[in-house]
């Protein structure tokens, strides 16, 4: 709808393959990384998981023609290859998108979401690593077992991308406040720039973009040994800087036309976003979009 369509402009790249390429190619040349979301999850029908591998192989093709694969993973949620029917019908589908990543000079990480599917995705990843050792872990900080989770994963060539986690979970399994979830995402930051992996920190948190940036200068990491990510249409200023202070950034960008699901968790994180969607209704996104709402 007219009203709402700068949101979802912002937030997302577009329906299709070529919207993909389009917006990944205009990151790159602005000195971004990118890894792109064929969105779309919860998948119960096998057939629209078959679906799911077409666009990523297609999306990879397409990143080759383009010039753009070194520069460009993608990120592939097992849900939507089928985890809830069965997990070796998700894990073959992930082996068919990180073959054609492969055969593209491209990568491949996998999302995290709630936490009922954390054990079931971190054991396709590791059977995923056995062939294809650079498929990145995705680990959310507000879940109580991540720390561990962090050293178990901070080996040699593995890359990890941490985030503070985006779905409602019960106390009893995940930190609940502010605070406690910023705590926990430093201590496992410390783990991993203490380990040997790539450490890729996904934050649009000022918080822990500064303590982050400290804790890289105080292990003596190069910046080059290290990611930070943020989200399509999310602190582009901030972005801009960490690039201009030679650090790595990538962008994640979603796309494709299950972008509903993806922008109402979005807005659901801070009221603030709530607020920028409800001006938006109202014909008011110009006053909004220079300012960060995630």
């Amino acid at each position: 709808m007219r009203p709402t369509r700068a949101v979802v402009e912002r937030f997302v790249a577009g329906e299709t393959t070529a919207d993909a390429l389009r917006v990944a190619g205009e990151l790159v040349g602005a000195g971004r990384l990118v890894s792109l979301d064929h969105l779309g999850e919860d998948v119960t029908e096998p057939a629209a998981a078959a679906l799911a591998v077409e666009a990523y192989t297609e999306l990879l093709a397409g990143l080759t023609d383009a010039g753009l694969a070194g520069q460009v993973e993608v990120s592939v949620k097992l849900s939507a290859l089928g985890q809830a029917i069965d997990e070796d019908l998700a894990a073959g589908h992930a082996e068919r998108i990180c073959a054609a990543a492969a055969a593209a000079g491209s990568m491949v990480t996998l999302d995290a979401e709630n936490h009922a599917t954390t054990d079931s995705t971190l054991r396709v990843l590791r059977s995923l690593r056995e062939r294809w050792p650079w498929v990145g872990a995705v680990l959310q900080a507000y879940l109580r077992r991540t720390e561990d989770d962090c050293r178990a994963l901070a080996g040699p060539g593995s890359r990890v991308r941490l985030c503070k986690g985006a779905y409602a979970e019960p106390p009893s399994v995940a930190f609940t406040t502010v605070g406690q979830v910023r705590d926990s995402y430093v201590r496992c930051a410390d783990v991993l720039l203490a380990g040997r992996c790539l450490p890729m920190f996904a934050t649009h948190d000022p918080v822990l973009v500064d303590a982050v940036t400290d804790r890289i200068a105080a292990t003596g990491r190069g910046r080059d040994e290290v990611e930070f990510q943020m989200l399509y249409g999310v602190r582009p200023d901030e972005q801009h800087r960490l690039v201009g202070a030679g650090h790595t950034v990538r962008v994640y960008v979603p796309y494709g036309r299950q972008w509903y699901g993806y922008l109402m968790r979005r807005l659901a994180e801070r009221p603030a976003n709530a607020a920028f969607f409800l001006r938006a209704l109202t014909g008011r996104t110009h006053t909004m979009r220079r300012r960060s709402v995630f």
